[in-house]
């Protein structure tokens, strides 16, 4: 395994983590005796391959159903000091409540301290609010830290660039240690937020780079093809550690053989040749389909969602067409065009459903398009992306 001094932290990070979204039994908490055998045993292999391979960052969160649980029950089998364990805990308008969930979250991973704590999800204004105001969640982590329950402090995000520069900048209460964040081949919209946190020398975790990425575990023929000799899991893992920036990336293992193809791709993590020849095959097929080497170079050029008619995010729209017509990744793009309006932080705003009720042709120019050419793309995105069950409702 490979490792990386992990910002100001000074831990030394493997450059995969296990990550445990996806190896525990439920989504909902169970009580310690409803934990079935099967799945624990499930676990125990799982994280014993990841030690076996050198990967001693074990990442869990608070909503992970019984991730932690299962977690605590299995961990009291190794020596603590060899393990660097995160979890996450979301912010609530009360930093009171936010305490009380991290030391239950240490209840049940039956632990004195996390090495790691990560505040999950500043994916708003609302949220930043909460967690850096005077007195706030920030706050009340340092002193949790100060109490040694904590060991550093760092923060998710999968809210928009403005919102999670805001919390890389933030400097009260000692500011953040390290982000968690989403980028990666496919979206890339982030840069900015990652070379705020080079310049504060945070520590920078790769959120669900396979799966968020493009569920690049059951990728299609087409990207395989343009990957080769790397699958495009593999591509995927050396574009994001080969960014000057990155210090570590999840690997949600739902078995043990998980984590083969990542460990398999560090033998070409030096080769930046192999990466750079492999991207351009990739930006090459997304020109020749959408006119733009890569599916997200509009973000910046349309407002956000509560600025445009009907709420429609332009933006997002747009970018899952383009990786679903370009990168053939159109069960990913339709998983996502599905969470459109319907409240999601992650993916918010509106579809394009009702798009021709809308006068958009100040949006058209934006792109250089006639309007009715934008409006035809528009739908045709619609169509493409709306699911048959919502397409007869």
């Amino acid at each position: 395994m490979i490792y990386r001094r992990f910002g100001k932290t000074e831990l030394e990070m493997p450059v995969f983590s296990a990550g445990g979204m996806r190896f525990m039994q439920s989504w909902q908490d169970v009580a310690k005796e409803d934990i079935e055998l099967v799945q624990q045993r499930k676990l125990h292999e799982i994280i014993a391959m990841a030690f076996a391979l050198g990967i001693n960052l074990v990442e869990t969160a608070r909503g992970y159903g019984s991730s932690e649980r299962q977690l605590g029950l299995l961990l009291k089998e190794y020596k603590r000091k060899d393990i660097i364990l995160q979890t996450k805990v979301a912010p609530t308008p009360d930093p009171l409540l936010f305490r009380e969930h991290v030391l239950d979250s240490l209840r049940r991973l039956q632990v004195e301290r996390v090495d790691l704590l990560a505040l999950h999800g500043i994916n708003s204004y609302k949220q930043l609010w909460h967690v850096c105001r005077p007195g706030g969640c920030l706050h009340a982590a340092r002193v949790l830290q100060e109490q040694g329950k904590v060991g550093w402090v760092g923060f998710s995000g999968h809210g928009s660039t403005n919102v999670l520069l805001q919390a890389v900048n933030h400097q009260q209460d000692g500011g953040f240690d390290y982000i968690n964040l989403h980028w990666y081949t496919i979206l890339q919209r982030h840069e900015m937020v990652l070379e705020a946190a080079l310049a504060r020398d945070m520590g920078t975790f790769i959120i669900s780079p396979t799966d968020k990425g493009g569920m690049l575990h059951t990728p299609p023929t087409s990207l395989t093809e343009l990957s080769a000799p790397l699958t495009p899991l593999q591509f995927n893992d050396l574009f994001c550690l080969q960014h000057k920036a990155i210090h570590t990336i999840s690997i949600g293992a739902a078995a043990p053989d998980d984590f083969t193809d990542h460990v398999l791709a560090l033998q070409y993590l030096d080769d930046f040749g192999l990466v750079r020849k492999i991207y351009q095959r990739w930006q090459n097929r997304m020109l020749a389909v959408s006119g733009n080497s890569q599916p997200g170079n509009h973000w910046d050029v349309f407002p956000c969602f509560e600025e445009t008619p009907g709420c429609m995010n332009i933006s997002m729209i747009l970018w899952l067409y383009n990786l679903a017509t370009g990168w053939d990744l159109l069960t990913y793009a339709r998983g996502r065009y599905a969470m459109l309006g319907k409240g999601s932080e992650w993916v918010s705003g509106n579809n394009a459903a009702c798009a021709m009720k809308y006068d958009v042709k100040e949006f058209a120019k934006k792109i250089g398009m006639p309007a009715s050419e934008f409006l035809r793309k528009i739908q045709q995105a619609h169509e493409l992306l709306s699911s048959k069950q919502e397409e007869n409702l």
